[in-house]
């Protein structure tokens, strides 16, 4: 709640159970599976180390980019009258 106020964004109503508006599935999740897909991990300390810098090496402009597109998908989700937009 604190990024959304500091990047002033206007938090919307939406279903809970829509994929579309979830921001881990089609923004984060996504991109963090590519960089670990292949990548082999002795101890769940590496896998977490390993997602720790991946955030962490991001600029605070990826994650307002991504929120800003959830504007397009909701209104996308309103125009198909909530149906799978994937």
């Amino acid at each position: 709640m604190a990024k959304i106020h500091e990047f002033a964004f206007k938090l919307l109503p939406h279903l809970p159970c829509s994929p579309d508006l979830v921001p881990t599935d089609y923004f984060l999740f996504p991109y963090l599976k590519r960089m670990l897909a292949g990548k082999k991990f002795s101890s769940n300390e590496e896998v977490i180390a390993e997602i720790e810098a991946y955030f962490e090496a991001k600029e605070k402009s990826y994650y307002k980019n991504g929120m800003e597109k959830l504007e397009g998908r909701y209104n996308l989700c309103i125009t198909l009258e909530e149906n799978y937009i994937e």
